[in-house]
């Protein structure tokens, strides 16, 4: 695992958004798994940047995202489908086929996440996936107590969960859907890289407990520990908590190997 640290939460989020472009260019049909929320949003505007301004192609990759939320349907705003279309499908060259979010409107947890897995599978399986850190250490909305072998299925969501995205149902804990359909924890680390992004003192404990705490199901960002390619891009504030900053440092620039950032 590499963790790497940043001033602050602008220069976490170009670096992230580097690490993809730098996938896309080097392989233009990758397939990218992609994770909805406050951390990555900038990371997508970026990427729209870069498409605009420096002709960053989308049209030939894959997206499948990590979750949605059950009992919304696509076109309500609030769904992460919806979300994900103002916020990078609309404003890049995508092939609108080529984007893959959960059903939603699923009444069949079971069904749906054999579907979606399928569809992974079909399409060769997730070359890089972006992951946020839930303040519980869910990714994906795996909530505590998630399998390592878990697959795309049904989860009820904590009530830390719903307070945390209450913000996008007008402030109301009890508006956010009680259930979400989540791809797994062992979905996840099927992926061929994994790229984690964590910004802002909220994240700090939690962060801390995912990457240098044992692995615990409790935590399901813990099991990221036991991925071979996986990189961790945090900013100052989130990596305030980490016992050995001065390693990971050490690491990343002590080898003689700057990181190229934008802007």
């Amino acid at each position: 695992m590499e963790i790497i640290i940043r001033p602050d939460a602008r220069s976490a989020v170009l670096l992230a958004a580097q690490i993809v472009s730098d996938r896309l260019r080097t392989r233009p049909d990758i397939v990218l798994g992609l994770a909805t929320g406050r951390t990555v949003a900038p990371i997508y505007a970026e990427l729209v940047r870069m498409h605009r301004q420096e002709g960053l192609d989308f049209s030939r990759c894959r997206c499948f995202n990590l979750d949605e939320y059950v009992g919304l349907a696509p076109d309500d705003p609030r769904s992460y489908r919806a979300t994900m279309q103002r916020g990078l499908f609309d404003l890049v060259n995508v092939d609108p086929a080529r984007t893959h979010v959960p059903d939603g409107m699923t009444t069949d947890g079971r069904t749906e996440g054999r579907r979606y897995e399928a569809l992974i599978d079909a399409a060769g399986g997730i070359g890089l996936q972006l992951l946020g850190l839930g303040e519980n250490g869910h990714i994906g909305f795996n909530e505590p107590k998630s399998s390592v072998m878990s697959r795309t299925r049904m989860r009820t969501l904590t009530q830390r969960t719903r307070e945390q995205n209450a913000p996008l149902f007008g402030g109301d804990r009890d508006a956010v859907p009680a259930q979400a359909i989540t791809m797994g924890v062992g979905t996840i680390l099927d992926a061929a890289e994994l790229l984690m992004v964590a910004t802002g003192s909220a994240k700090a404990d939690m962060l801390a407990r995912a990457l240098e705490g044992p692995v615990d199901s409790t935590i399901s960002a813990s099991m990221i520990q036991l991925h071979p390619r996986c990189q961790v891009v945090a900013d100052e504030a989130a990596a305030a908590s980490l016992q050995y900053r001065q390693y990971y440092d050490w690491v990343v620039r002590g080898q003689g190997q700057p990181l190229r950032e934008t802007g």
